[in-house]
């Protein structure tokens, strides 16, 4: 069970590591993961049966590669997600799947990669069954099934009820088992996730919502997934959820529908964030400090170009100080912004843009912040805004770093464009 670690704003090292040196050696802004931090939280499930990473979160090839020496398989969005995790050594073909294709559309590159290596489609419309059925009849499929709620921090990580896109809607159910008897196509799972962050009063409904489909569709099923949305604290007033009693609620769903379906059912976990986030820091370095009107600004050399969650849902990441010569313990309250031409390039913000201050150490020029709890949605969202380039990755393992991903240079962002 994970335990909570208390947060402070003074910070001079990752894993052991200097910030000062890993800023030296690497540059800023880079990113820096923990692989300790990662194994750990795969630990924390090993009571399902299948971990099963949802590699949008974080898909660095080596972020890949070290979950899946720790027996945890992988979800993927997109073609190009598809084609990363067998870059990093997964098979397409196994039991269970080693990668299961998820998403609301087929694209046509997408279709096409599931047709050619035969992989496993987790359906989340039922135009997917008869595009599916046109090129790979007989395949086995879970269908993402969204129960008509959700759930989530925000509006955007909401992933049930009717505003949401994703899933067949509970009431189209039954249209897409027709669909897929017509065509020959066995429906083997069902999986459920409306969002992120939960209770278990939310959950027990989920679960209640899962055994409902489950008997529905009948006794093809083999395997349930309880998605993923697992909260982790970004705050120190916050907690981690009780995993095992995460677990028992889904283990005792599980145990229902085995005894009504006369066989065993898998049961399944697709934690993104979960196991990457507080793996994550995004180093930066403060580049000009200065006051407008009452407001005290650090700003660093990162923007939302680099870490997009503040900007786009008000995420809240705790900060650190890291200094050459510390000017003590004294904190005062600054806002923290980055280097783009846009307002709303605050890493201090709350949901709808307002502009917050933060009690962080008194620093000067040339000092480095760290944004922590960055090790999801982070790299991956990144963009080339203001052409910008796309920050450095290192990975820490015990007394080694490696860097995982190459600075981008001028000539990176430009590849590709022409002028006629």
């Amino acid at each position: 069970m994970a335990t909570v670690t208390e947060r402070t704003p003074f910070r001079q090292a990752i894993a052991g590591h200097s910030v000062m040196e890993l800023a030296r050696e690497f540059g800023t802004p880079s990113y820096v993961y923990d692989a300790s931090v990662i194994r750990q939280r795969i630990a924390d499930l090993r009571r399902f049966d299948v971990i099963r990473y949802a590699q949008k979160a974080c898909s660095n090839l080596a972020i890949l590669d070290l979950v899946r020496r720790e027996g945890v398989l992988v979800d993927a969005v997109s073609a190009g997600e598809v084609q990363r995790a067998i870059r990093a050594g997964y098979s397409p073909a196994g039991e269970p799947a080693p990668i299961v294709y998820t998403a609301d559309i087929f694209d046509r590159e997408s279709l096409q990669l599931v047709q050619e290596l035969g992989l496993h489609v987790n359906v989340g419309s039922p135009d997917m069954i008869t595009q599916l059925a046109e090129v790979a009849p007989g395949s086995h499929i879970t269908i993402r099934v969204n129960p008509g709620f959700g759930h989530g921090h925000s509006q955007k990580t909401n992933t049930g009820g009717e505003q949401s896109k994703h899933g067949i809607w509970h009431e189209q159910v039954e249209d897409c088992l027709i669909r897929a008897e017509r065509a020959g196509i066995m429906v083997s799972g069902v999986h459920m996730h409306i969002g992120s962050g939960t209770d278990f009063e939310h959950l027990s409904q989920v679960c209640a919502a899962m055994e409902r489909i489950v008997l529905q569709v009948g006794r093809s099923v083999t395997t349930i997934s309880a998605g993923g949305g697992l909260p982790i604290p970004y705050r120190n007033s916050e907690s981690y959820i009780d995993i095992d009693k995460y677990f028992e609620l889904w283990d005792a769903s599980r145990n229902r529908l085995a005894e009504s379906l006369g066989h065993a059912i898998t049961l399944e976990i697709e934690p993104g964030r979960y196991l990457t986030a507080e793996s994550g820091y995004l180093i930066s370095e403060i580049r000009a400090i200065k006051q407008t009107g009452k407001n005290l600004y650090y700003l660093v050399d990162a923007g939302f170009n680099n870490l997009a969650r503040p900007i786009l849902y008000g995420a809240y990441h705790p900060m650190s100080i890291a200094s050459a010569q510390p000017a003590g313990e004294r904190l005062q309250d600054v806002v923290v912004g980055g280097p783009l031409c846009e307002s709303g390039d605050i890493f201090t913000q709350e949901d709808g843009g307002v502009v917050c201050s933060r009690p962080l150490p008194v620093a000067q020029v040339g000092d480095y912040l760290v944004i922590e709890c960055a090790g999801s949605y982070g790299f991956v969202m990144s963009s080339n805004y203001n052409s910008k380039p796309m920050a450095a990755e290192v990975l820490i393992d015990g007394e080694q770093r490696h860097l995982i991903r190459k600075r981008q240079t001028f000539e990176d962002i430009i590849h590709g464009e022409m002028i006629p």
